[in-house]
């Protein structure tokens, strides 16, 4: 293998990486990336490991001993400093970030999101170890054009709309709109970490991921997801794609947002990890501004995607309309746009999303029907108790 080098062509030495929710979507796609391009080695830490079963065993793949998994829950384990110790960079991805339950369990999610992730914080800092931690875009809350009047031509200037890093205001709704408890939990611990650094001297990076979408992302309740609760918008479309149901709405999908393919993002983390002179003390949103529909036009197009990749037809009426408190229940708001100033990641690692959402759709639903119709298969040919 070549020496591999970073921005400012010095070559990169390997290290060890404490990972933090590396069986989740993001995790299980980090992982690989890791493993497959890299001489890095990583402590895998979950609860569950089914994400990235295909890369801890047989021992005879090329990264054997080169990843190890330790299953552990982060709120109750003696072990975690000890790992993080370990290590010379921690990766926190843990968090409950699925907006049903940001309504419906509300002390869950800040604990999840606050609590659970100020040892890890602690931790790194206590042992002058790096940290990148995976935050939301969701810190920003709404926009300032969102409550400008409808007709105001100022919603049309990107000062309104679009979020930058250094300068947007965190606005979030108030506080019986218990939506807000993650992003408010996600926000105070950003604080936290910016803290630590200025303070103690801690190396961070904070990650603001917006719409990651590919391959893995939990979409199947109980296969290869929760069984309980609503999962994110496009997890929801594909389910009710997969069982043929029209795709609901949520006060009439006018929301936008924007989605970036996750192998796209994966190597702006890579660039992160392996440029630290150039990652440390900031904070980067994830994104691609160029992938920007309504949540309407996604299920319209998701449809159009889904009806080639499956060679079934469309529904007659292949969507309804709902409201967000029969959707979501009491207490929930929303964010109208979420467009992501990319300046800075631009500037400091030279990172620039490629995927157009047709294709990452593609991709995304492939991998889905195609795992759909394994489970029901399994599920088939599963004996029944006479």
């Amino acid at each position: 293998m070549a020496t591999r080098t970073d921005l400012d062509g010095r070559p990169i030495k390997p290290i060890t990486i404490c990972m933090i929710g590396a069986g989740g979507f993001i995790g299980s796609h980090l992982c690989e990336k890791l493993m497959s391009e890299t001489p890095h080695k990583v402590l895998a830490l979950d609860v569950y490991n089914d994400k990235i079963k295909h890369l801890l065993e047989p021992d005879t793949l090329p990264w054997a001993g080169r990843i190890q998994f330790h299953r552990l829950n982060i709120k109750h384990d003696s072990r975690l400093e000890g790992l993080i110790k370990m290590a010379d960079l921690t990766i926190n991805l843990a968090a409950i970030c699925t907006p049903a339950d940001y309504n419906t369990r509300p002390l869950d999610t800040i604990y999840s999101n606050f609590i659970d992730a100020l040892p890890v914080v602690k931790y790194c800092s206590e042992n002058n170890k790096r940290l990148i931690h995976f935050s939301t875009c969701e810190v920003y809350g709404k926009t300032i054009g969102s409550f400008l009047p409808k007709d105001s031509p100022l919603r049309q200037d990107p000062a309104y709309y679009v979020l930058k890093e250094d300068t947007s205001p965190c606005i979030f709704g108030s506080i019986e709109k218990q939506r807000w408890s993650y992003a408010c939990a996600k926000q105070l611990i950003e604080r936290l970490v910016y803290a630590e650094g200025a303070e103690n001297g801690l190396e961070f990076t904070i990650v603001r991921p917006f719409n990651w979408i590919g391959p893995r992302m939990d979409f199947i309740p109980g296969i290869d997801g929760p069984s309980e609760g609503v999962p994110r918008v496009l997890a929801c479309f594909s389910n009710n794609l997969l069982r043929r149901e029209p795709l609901k709405l949520v006060d009439g999908g006018q929301s936008q947002r924007t989605f970036v393919y996750i192998k796209d993002a994966i190597e702006a983390v890579l660039l992160m990890i392996e440029n630290p002179d150039r990652a440390n003390g900031h904070i980067f949103n994830v994104g691609n501004p160029n992938n920007e529909v309504t949540v309407r036009q996604l299920a319209e197009m998701m449809t159009e995607v889904y009806a080639k990749v499956s060679g079934e037809p469309s529904l007659e009426s292949p969507t309804i309309d709902v409201s967000s408190k029969e959707f979501y229940g009491e207490g929930y708001d929303d964010s109208d746009k979420r467009i992501p100033d990319m300046t800075i990641i631009n500037k400091q690692l030279g990172w620039n999303p490629k995927t157009s959402l047709w294709d990452l759709l593609e991709s995304t639903l492939t991998y889905q029907h195609r795992t759909y119709a394994e489970a029901i298969k399994k599920s088939i040919a599963k004996p029944t108790a006479s």
